[in-house]
């Protein structure tokens, strides 16, 4: 695996949720090798840390734009992608990172919780995926971020896992429809990461017991998940779609 500097120039990305955590590595990357991006984050209380984002994309010498909106609602799926080819012409990448993690138990988990978790992380990934579908140009790259709960089993994450596990239905389903085009279509499963988005839910005793669950003893981080995204984003990465790779430090292997 190669990475040039500059082997997206020309290319578009649009993120979802690229304000904070993930999402702000990502776009970061993605500028740092050519690509003008599109920096979706959700409402007003994100928006300093989605313009912070922009300002890091142009340092690098690339073009931002930033977009608002609560992808829950398809029609702001529909203005995401509408503002993005008004501005750039064309949408090469779509990650789909947008997410909410919800940790409860079973028996306390609310109704407005269920909706709000399988809002984003199911029905408006979906319709992004769909969007992207419809919009995204020839041997364009549609990378969708899981979990590596999608293959292990923990309790009190039964609303968080459950509402990530159509994505990999939703990924093999459109990797078999567009391939044709050269589009790929995968599902990246991250382990545990050290972020706020993360450490909002955990406590000290439960993240020592997932860092120790890794051989090297430790979260992980952003710029393990960076290269990844990098690869996938490539014209390297053509002959891999309809997958979801796992990547967690030996958290889980399957």
């Amino acid at each position: 695996m190669t990475q040039n500097a500059q082997d997206l120039a020309g290319r578009v990305a649009l993120i979802t949720g690229a304000a904070r955590n993930m999402g702000r590595g990502f776009a970061a990357e993605l500028a740092r090798r050519g690509a003008d991006i599109v920096v979706h984050h959700h409402s007003d209380a994100s928006r300093d840390d989605a313009e912070a984002v922009a300002a890091e994309v142009q340092s690098l010498g690339r073009r931002a734009l930033v977009i608002s909106g609560d992808l829950a609602d398809t029609a702001n799926v529909r203005h995401l992608f509408d503002a993005a080819v008004q501005a750039f012409g064309r949408i090469d990448i779509v990650i789909n990172n947008a997410g909410v993690v919800i940790k409860k138990p079973f028996t306390e988990i609310s109704e407005a919780d269920f909706d709000r978790a399988f809002g984003i992380n199911t029905k408006a990934a979906f319709f992004v995926m769909q969007e992207a579908a419809r919009r995204i140009a020839d041997s364009g790259r549609i990378i969708n971020m899981g979990t590596t709960l999608l293959g292990a089993t923990t309790g009190m994450y039964a609303v968080y896992a459950g509402s990530k596990a159509p994505l990999e239905d939703f990924s093999r389903a459109l990797a078999k429809e567009i391939g044709a085009r050269g589009v790929t279509v995968n599902v990246i499963a991250p382990g545990p990461i050290d972020t706020p988005f993360f450490h909002g839910e955990e406590n000290e005793q439960p993240t020592a017991y997932l860092a120790h669950m890794s051989p090297q003893n430790r979260l992980g981080r952003i710029e393990d998940i960076v290269p990844l995204i990098g690869f996938l984003a490539s014209e390297e990465s053509r002959w891999v779609t309809g997958q979801t790779l796992f990547i967690n430090g030996g958290f889980l292997a399957r």
